[in-house]
């Protein structure tokens, strides 16, 4: 494990109605997931292994929920806590497929509450699409490991919808299919491991991905909570009696029970429509569907009000009243009485859906002693095989799950045989307690394997300081005739970068990727917590070298390289640099000093062919040519922002033209005693500081200037 601390595991699960006591089937977003999440963390959280276990989910304060959703932070005890953060309009809760558009923001607030603990979390775990869109951005920031648990899939789901008769074009806008998918393939290509409940997920539901191929799965079931869920034991009544019998001529009939919230990929209506049209189970059983919660109809979500009108409609068409019952509301505690009331009387507990990724409430109801009838696409398949108390069916075939629910009401032998084998199989095979070890073997696992590939780094690697996520104070200097020049200089700063770990080290050059590698470990230059390269149009993090994809989004903007390389072309006193020295946002030429272009003058040429640029001349003899929205100045300011620092606890260094725009403004600039005549300009601007020393030296020079990881005096 990583330290004698234990393990800090941190969880993001955004969608949903998310506290301690959750209120499960309350709306579309709140239902299973909620659950396992909860449990699943309860579970973690009582092994000694770990120390500490926090759930990052949304906050809102909604009028219409309950205030806990305001509330940051919650306890759940044993050192796990649910902490809400804003993402989104904080008076009003989102659906799941209107988040999409503030996970970055999401994503923003995950960076700040880790830097207010300080203490880095040893692994990430993401849950559904969503969090795997912020998981594998937390990831790629902080060298965290990420582990995933996708719950249900895009491609799959889609595939199924479409089966059952929606159309393509509608289901893609209502559910942001492309997205999600999006979503799901990233997770597939980054995450350390994919942790499924079935084999059958993996080899039916992910096989549909391009990104399968390369990841790595771990088939690690959920548990049941066994001292909620048990068999009826010698009761021959049930408490619910009472509340049924609103519904029900007959509530002592054997029940067809369904537990779901009102999802039309639950597949309600057939299930009413094959006990609808079946005059024997008709006679014989009753249905009881528990479709979450509802008060007054016009609060209901649009696609939940949906299913529970069509339901409406075919009990009225059929004439089913007496012999349905449809509870508006239910406590936490009575769904384990509708189980046990199912096995009192003999009935079975009915899973139709469309697809389940995997199927609690089929463990539940094996828990409780009472057999099931289930979907055969998804997790149930699992369940079945090692629990052996149900039957498999084609979720769309009517007649099929008619003869399944026959075969297990009419034969008592049968059904007694189930029951006795559901029970068996859910305590010999499913338990949280079971979870949680196979679960911390594989984070084991994951980072040994981390630490390995951290010991087969070189010597300039070994030197990472992996301060950037508890930093307070950021640090980043040009490398040519700034950082280097100087070895004696060097050697102080980066024994001075020793002392002060809060204060995260960066470069920002010219040189691309690889260049600037070679050049920091020419001069043995431990790797910076951030690279910026190519003239600001590249950001990579730290050891594992991602890159910062949503800098490369933000560049896009109006860029036209082309477009570029075009209208310069024919310009006298330039000269295309090499092939190394281009990229996909930086066009670069030498200049030629006996006839050199202005600036000005092809940043005019450029705005006159409506090209969003701006143009860098370093050294007179250098020339790039950059997205507007690119420069070495504005990679910084991203990063303040992105990581909460204020500018004024950024200090910049530089020599030449192209460090200009990482200084003013509220930056503690230094320029160091060897600059090149173009920043002479600089000389009366706030907080630039021209040090006499020179290279490293000059740096000193300047943080002793701003007292920088001290108190700022500026």
């Amino acid at each position: 494990m990583p330290d004698h601390e234990g393990l800090y595991i941190l969880m993001l699960s955004i969608h949903g109605r998310i506290c301690g006591t959750p209120e499960l089937g309350v709306d579309a977003d709140t239902g299973g997931q909620v659950g396992y999440v909860l449990d699943e963390m309860r579970a973690l959280a009582r092994d000694p292994r770990v120390a500490r276990i926090d759930l990052l989910t949304r906050r809102f304060s909604d009028p219409a929920t309950h205030p806990i959703y305001g509330e940051a932070r919650e306890s759940l005890g044993s050192g796990a806590r649910i902490i809400r953060l804003s993402a989104g309009p904080s008076q009003k809760y989102l659906q799941k497929e209107r988040l999409w558009d503030y996970l970055d923001t999401f994503v923003d607030g995950a960076l700040q509450f880790i830097r207010s603990e300080n203490r880095i979390p040893d692994i990430i775990h993401s849950h559904y699409a969503d969090a795997g869109y912020v998981g594998v951005r937390l990831s790629r920031l902080l060298g965290i490991p990420l582990i995933h648990t996708g719950h249900s899939l895009g491609r799959d789901k889609r595939e199924r919808l479409i089966a059952a008769g929606r159309k393509a074009e509608s289901i893609d806008r209502q559910f942001r299919f492309s997205r999600r998918i999006a979503a799901e393939e990233a997770v597939l290509s980054e995450a350390s491991a994919i942790l499924t409940s079935t084999r059958q997920e993996v080899d039916k539901q992910y096989a549909l991905y391009e990104n399968a191929a390369q990841a790595h799965f771990v088939v690690l079931p959920p548990g049941v909570d066994l001292r909620r869920f048990s068999r009826p034991g010698r009761q021959r009544s049930s408490p619910l009696l009472p509340s049924l019998r609103r519904f029900l001529e007959a509530p002592r009939k054997p029940a067809i029970l369904a537990i779901a919230r009102p999802d039309e990929r639950k597949n309600f209506q057939r299930l009413v429509e094959a006990y609808a049209t079946a005059p024997d189970l008709r006679e014989q059983a009753n249905l009881i569907l528990v479709m979450g919660q509802r008060d007054r109809f016009e609060q209901i979500p649009h696609g939940a009000r949906g299913v529970i009108e069509s339901v409406l409609r075919t009990v009225d068409d059929y004439d089913l009243y007496g012999q349905v019952a449809l509870p508006k509301h239910h406590e936490p505690e009575e769904i384990p009485e509708y189980y046990r009331y199912a096995a009192i009387y003999k009935g079975v507990f009915v899973n139709p859906a469309l697809t389940e990724p995997f199927g609690l409430t089929l463990l539940e109801a094996a828990a409780s002693g009472l057999p099931v009838v289930a979907t055969r696409h998804g997790g149930p398949q699992d369940i079945i095989r090692y629990c052996r108390n149900g039957i498999l069916v084609d979720p769309l075939n009517i007649g099929e799950m008619q003869d399944a629910l026959r075969q297990m009401l009419f034969d008592r032998r049968r059904w007694q045989r189930a029951s006795r084998a559901g029970l068996m199989g859910v305590r010999r095979v499913y338990s949280w307690e079971a979870h949680a070890r196979r679960y911390l073997a594989e984070v084991e696992r994951i980072l040994r394997r981390q630490r390995k590939q951290l010991r087969r780094e070189s010597a300039a690697r070994q030197g990472v300081r992996r301060a950037l996520p508890t930093a307070d104070h950021l640090l980043i200097s040009d490398i040519d005739n700034t950082l280097i020049g100087d070895p004696a200089g060097l050697a102080a700063l980066i024994e001075w970068l020793g002392e002060h770990p809060r204060v995260a080290f960066g470069v920002a050059t010219g040189r691309n990727l690889k260049q600037t590698m070679e050049v920091l470990a020419a001069h043995q230059v431990p790797r910076p917590d951030i690279c910026i390269t190519d003239v600001g149009t590249r950001i990579v993090y730290g050891n594992t070298l991602h890159e910062d994809q949503d800098w490369a989004a933000h560049l896009h903007y109006r860029w036209w390289r082309e477009g570029v390389l075009q209208t310069l072309a024919e310009i006298p006193g330039l000269r295309l640099q090499e092939k190394p020295a281009q990229s996909t946002f930086k066009v670069s030429y030498y200049v030629d000093p006996k006839r050199p272009p202005t600036a000005k003058d092809l940043q005019q040429r450029l705005h006159q062919q409506r090209i969003a640029a701006h143009v860098v001349l370093s050294h007179t003899r250098y020339l790039d040519v950059l997205p507007i929205r690119a420069s070495k100045g504005h990679a910084i300011r991203f990063l303040a922002f992105r990581w909460g620092l204020p500018l004024h606890a950024v200090l910049t260094a530089g020599d030449s033209g192209n460090d200009a725009d990482m200084m003013g403004g509220e930056i503690c600039g230094v320029v160091v005693g060897n600059h090149s005549p173009e920043l002479h300009g600089l000389r009366d601007r706030h907080h630039i500081y021209f040090a006499s020393a020179c290279h490293a030296w000059g740096i000193l020079e300047g943080i002793q200037h701003y007292h920088f990881s001290g108190d700022l005096h500026v």
